[in-house]
C-alpha cells in the first residue's frame, strides 16, 4: 500500500502579478474559473481561515502551487488537468482529486477534505504510514 507523503493543489492561474491580474479580469468576465481557487480564496486575495484550517487538519501537509511555480514532475502529472489535487507517495504523484470533482465541490473546504478522504481510501493509499 503507497504512502501518502504529502498533496499538491495546482490551481488553474499562474501566481506572478500579471497572472492574478489576468485571472481575476477573466473571472469578472465570466471567461476564466479555478473550482480549487473558489474553494481556497473565493473572491479574496488572501486564502480563506476555514481552508487554512481545513490544510492544517490533514495528516500530510498539503502544499498549493500556480501553473507557473510548479515542479518539473508536478507539471507533468498535471499537464492540461488543471485544477487539480495530486497525491505525492512513495511510489509516485497520484491524481486524487480531478477538475470536474473540485467543480462540485462548491467553495466549501470541508467537502475538498471529505473528497480527498475518500480519494485516498479509494485509490488503496496509507495516510497512516505517512506519520
Amino acid at each position: 500500500m503507497a504512502a501518502v507523503l504529502r498533496l499538491i493543489g495546482v490551481y488553474d492561474a499562474n501566481g506572478s502579478f500579471g497572472g492574478e491580474v489576468a485571472y481575476t479580469v477573466g473571472k469578472i468576465l465570466g471567461r476564466r474559473h479555478c473550482a480549487l481557487c473558489e474553494i481556497t480564496h473565493g473572491w479574496s486575495p488572501v486564502e480563506k481561515r476555514a481552508s487554512r484550517a481545513c490544510r492544517a487538519g490533514l495528516p500530510v501537509p498539503f502544499e498549493i502551487v500556480h501553473l507557473d511555480e510548479r515542479t518539473p514532475a508536478v507539471a507533468e502529472a498535471s499537464e492540461g488537468r488543471t485544477p487539480t489535487v495530486l497525491a505525492e507517495t512513495d511510489e509516485g504523484l497520484v491524481e486524487l482529486v480531478d477538475r470536474e470533482a473540485l467543480g462540485l465541490l462548491g467553495s466549501d473546504p470541508r467537502r475538498l477534505v471529505t473528497a480527498l478522504e475518500d480519494a485516498v481510501a479509494a485509490r488503496g493509499l496509507d495516510w497512516s504510514a505517512s506519520d
